[in-house]
């Protein structure tokens, strides 16, 4: 079995109190923290993943980018995509506001600025909450497929459900698009 190593850049993006640290945090350190700290710029964090297909271990650093939410970091945002090949697009399934802004917002300055040919997924977070949900399911199907998501996914940062899921259905399609049999 032959082994191939590859970086990828992921920014993680979305409305500020989505999710999008709580998702990264469950998904390196297996943890969820209750108390919620705004992102200030952005944070950068690192985390191994290995998958194999018939003849191939992949061996993949994730390059994880939790960008800042805040309207006030707007203007450096840009910067952080260059050498993006995937990002996570997450939303509050409790918050319709922060749904709209995928589209609108999240999604049009990502495919500015990334790398041609990338990958995103759509992640609708905080299902956990459910009885305060405003954002269904099926709405966000709609939306990943008029988007062309690669995928969407509901998950919650606190149970932890489907979190995992999310990273690596979006670790395969990139690798998919860079020609691996995966």
């Amino acid at each position: 079995m032959r082994n191939k190593e590859f970086i990828f850049k992921i920014a993680v993006l979305g409305s500020a109190g989505v999710g999008k640290t709580s998702l990264i945090n469950r998904y390196v350190d297996r943890m969820f923290k209750e108390d919620y700290k705004p992102t200030l710029g952005a944070s950068i964090i690192a985390k191994d993943v290995e998958m194999t297909s018939i003849d191939t271990k992949y061996i993949v650093r994730l390059v994880l980018w939790d960008l800042a939410g805040q309207e006030k970091y707007e203007n450096v945002r840009p910067m952080y995509f260059q050498g993006c090949i995937g990002a996570i697009l997450v939303y509050d399934v409790t918050r319709t506001s922060s749904f709209k802004e995928i589209k609108e917002k999240w999604l049009r300055d990502f495919q500015q600025f990334a790398l041609q040919n990338s990958a995103y997924i759509l992640i609708g977070n905080k299902i956990d909450l459910n009885d305060l949900r405003k954002v269904s399911n099926k709405e966000g199907f709609e939306l990943a497929n008029n988007i062309k998501a690669c995928s969407f996914i509901e998950t919650s940062a606190k149970t932890g459900e489907n979190v995992n899921d999310c990273f690596i259905v979006l670790v395969k399609e990139i690798l998919k698009r860079l020609g691996e049999n995966i």
